[in-house]
């Protein structure tokens, strides 16, 4: 019969102490890179599995923790938080945790479902993705005193909650700079309605890299819900006026739109989308890309710190990168 693999095991193999072994599977932020990396080698190659139920007893915690899946919608955009929902799981399971997702269609359906998994799981904290001013979720969590970071800074007050995010603003600056580069000066940007946090964070990006080169940006911003048909509709109505000769876009889906609207004009106009979804790598498109799974990693580390009661953690804005493809 096998010997029974126990952390007194783990710790021999990867030459630390039980301690070390013990704060890797519940708290392992404080250990350092190296050793957790050395204790989490040693507990897959020996295949060891913690006592789930005597880790609850013994801290208090059920290490679950819940997070949403946005509904369908055009099947470009969807993917970025795909893509953070795998970061985030990923990361959650070396520390520990499991993820519960949940879906639903408003904020009123998703606080509705937070008081149902509230009563029906005994959930550690949430991981929500998305924010927007005067945001009713957080409101509700923080009310209830319910842990939880986002994906998404708050909009309202910055010190609000635990948040880590992508600087957007910086993303459409690198994209305008390029193309100003290049030298293009009739640069438009086509983004969402004015009052989104992250597409009014967008917007200036590109609005305040055009001023800081002394171009006037007036008359090249044009403004919709996200989509492809929209974002060809906007691209052709900038064409009909004093044509630009490259566009920023706030997503790859308006940026499909706006490549389809000009696709067959000589000379070309550049185009630039942000996210870098799998359909702009496949098509060719430029765009602004998110580091998604240091995004979801950094939320884990927040949110342990915040359960394992250390000081006011840090909000987190990490920087995009370009991705330049055909279109610019």
């Amino acid at each position: 019969m096998p010997e029974k693999v126990t952390i007194a095991t783990v710790a021999r193999h990867a030459r630390v102490s039980r301690q070390t072994v013990s704060n890797v599977l519940n708290a392992p932020h404080i250990v350092r890179q190296e050793t957790r990396q050395r204790v989490e080698d040693a507990i897959n190659t020996l295949g060891y599995r913690a006592n789930q139920a005597a880790r609850q007893m013994r801290t208090g915690r059920s290490r679950l923790i819940a997070a949403r899946i946005e509904p369908t919608r055009d099947g470009i955009n969807g993917s970025v938080l795909d893509r953070f929902l795998h970061g985030l799981t990923e990361t959650a399971d070396a520390a520990g945790y499991r993820v519960l997702l949940y879906t639903a269609t408003d904020d009123e359906r998703e606080i509705a479902t937070y008081d149902d998994l509230l009563g029906t799981y005994e959930l550690d904290a949430f991981v929500l993705v998305g924010t927007k001013y005067g945001d009713p979720r957080t409101a509700w969590l923080a009310e209830r005193e319910v842990p939880f970071v986002t994906f998404g800074r708050p909009w309202d007050a910055l010190d609000a909650h635990p948040w880590v995010d992508v600087d957007g603003a910086a993303g459409t600056a690198a994209a305008t700079r390029h193309l100003l580069d290049a030298g293009h000066r009739r640069i438009a940007f086509i983004g969402w309605p004015a009052g989104s946090g992250v597409g009014d964070d967008r917007r200036a990006g590109w609005h305040d890299t055009l001023r800081a080169a002394g171009v006037d940006p007036a008359g090249l911003h044009r403004e919709t819900e996200d989509g492809v048909a929209e974002g060809e509709r906007l691209m052709r109505d900038l064409l009909a006026a004093e044509p630009p000769t490259a566009v920023v876009c706030a997503s790859d889906s308006l940026a499909l739109g706006a490549l389809q609207a000009v696709r067959d004009l000589d000379p070309p106009v550049s185009v630039l989308g942000f996210d870098d979804t799998p359909v702009a790598a496949a098509i060719g498109l430029s765009s602004v890309s998110q580091p998604l799974a240091e995004a979801a990693a950094r939320c884990v580390d927040l949110l342990t710190g915040v359960l394992d009661g250390n000081q006011t953690p840090i909000p987190v804005l990490l920087a995009p990168s370009l991705a330049l493809r055909h279109t610019a």
